[in-house]
């Protein structure tokens, strides 16, 4: 890396990590995440009122989940061009409306309709909140991620909650509370979004934004980084299938299998999520320590034995299992991110999208293969065959190592 790219980095890495900022940005991806997980908590109520098959609820969780993962690699490359902090307010205020659509929305078609609005949101801030995560980091990049990450993460294990408290006696109507919700995220972003635009006023003093965009552009992508990427694209692509087939269809799995209530079912998912909420917060300081590949092996490894064994376990041990593999498996989320991004230096919002942009819709792709395989050959046996996905991730063994990541960014 030239002195001009070192100057550029160092410039970021330097500065103070800002913990007020990241926790804000914390818990307005949690507002946001937990805005998205009314929809799968919707999914045992939709499929009664309007009995809807597995393939239609599936298509649902696609439209959520394919709008951000075409949007937010594209937002992101606009963003690494021109960064634009008041998109973020503006990304929940779509959110906001499309949670009421489907607060309101009396047929399948309406649901699909409000569903895309709450994608599109969703698509804006991703890629943008990464960024600022970035910014707010200093010398901490896994921490600051696993922040953010975990903020999410926590947002969609409010699913369960969501259901049992709201869903279950309100019916559909009770998603119009989280028009509120979305509401006090929009606030919190625009406080945000001044930040982001004082901050960038700073890091485009003279001298500053000549050596930042020399270093965003001075490198071309080499075919070793490519297969990097693709690398760990892949793992994303196994962990993503994995968790949209326990976070759409796993309380229908509990229900028929152990005769449980709704209520009953989602007490396992929430406990699965949760786990994966924690895991996803340690993950990036772990990295920080012992390195991110090391992690981001581990957790697919580790998490593999786990996964294949939770259907064929009795409801106990099930529970168990299903905390240990969510806690495994999600330690990684936020290290794929960083991972990325430190791949492709310069490239903070487009490796962002691409990386949880690809999580959303191989989720997407997920949701709706897996739906037409319950209908195909029965929710049991899709579940068996979901529990292999974490095998996938075995090709994380191919990534080049973080000396190795740091010698390409220097050389």
């Amino acid at each position: 890396m030239s002195s001009t790219a070192a100057a550029a980095q160092a410039l970021s890495q330097n500065r103070d990590t800002a913990y007020r900022i990241l926790f804000i940005i914390g818990l307005c991806h949690l507002l946001n995440d937990s805005i998205q997980a009314i929809i799968p908590a919707m999914f045992p109520i939709l499929e009664k009122s309007m009995g809807l098959t597995f393939t239609q609820l599936g298509i649902i969780a696609f439209s959520l989940n394919i709008v951000s993962s075409i949007l937010q690699p594209i937002i992101g490359m606009m963003t690494d061009k021109k960064p634009m902090p008041f998109a973020l307010p503006i990304g929940l205020t779509f959110t906001a409306f499309g949670v009421l659509g489907l607060a309101l929305a009396p047929r399948f078609e309406l649901v699909v309709i409000s569903v895309l609005f709450i994608g599109l949101g969703s698509a804006i801030f991703h890629p943008e909140g990464s960024r600022v995560a970035y910014m707010a980091a200093g010398h901490r990049r896994g921490l600051a991620q696993s922040i953010y990450q975990v903020g999410g993460n926590t947002g969609q294990a409010m699913a369960p909650l969501i259901m049992y408290l709201i869903l279950v006696p309100l019916g559909q109507i009770g998603a119009a509370w989280f028009t509120g919700v979305a509401a006090l995220a929009v606030g919190l972003l625009v406080y945000i979004a001044f930040w982001y635009t004082r901050t960038l006023r700073l890091d485009q003093k003279p001298g500053n934004r000549k050596e930042k965009s020399s270093a965003a552009n001075q490198k071309r992508i080499s075919k070793a980084v490519w297969f990097a990427l693709f690398l760990i694209l892949f793992s994303i692509f196994a962990r993503s299938w994995y968790v949209s087939g326990m976070t759409n269809y796993y309380a229908f799995y509990a229900i028929d299998n152990y005769s449980f209530t709704i209520r009953q079912s989602q007490i396992f998912l929430f406990a699965f999520l949760v786990a994966g909420a924690l895991g996803t917060f340690f993950g990036g300081p772990l990295a920080d320590r012992f390195g991110k590949k090391k992690v981001i092996i581990l957790s697919m490894i580790l998490s593999a034995p786990l996964s294949i064994a939770i259907p064929f376990a009795s409801p106990v041990v099930a529970f168990c299992l299903l905390i240990l593999t969510g806690f495994i498996l999600m330690s990684s989320f936020s290290v794929t991110v960083v991972y990325a991004q430190e791949l492709v230096p310069g490239k903070i919002g487009t490796m962002a999208g691409l990386t949880v942009g690809f999580a959303f819709g191989m989720g997407a792709i997920g949701s709706i293969v897996l739906g037409y395989s319950a209908d195909l050959i029965g929710l049991s046996n899709t579940m068996i065959l979901a529990g292999c996905l974490p095998l996938l991730g075995f090709s994380a063994l191919l990534l080049p190592s973080d000396q190795k990541v740091n010698e390409w960014n220097q050389g």
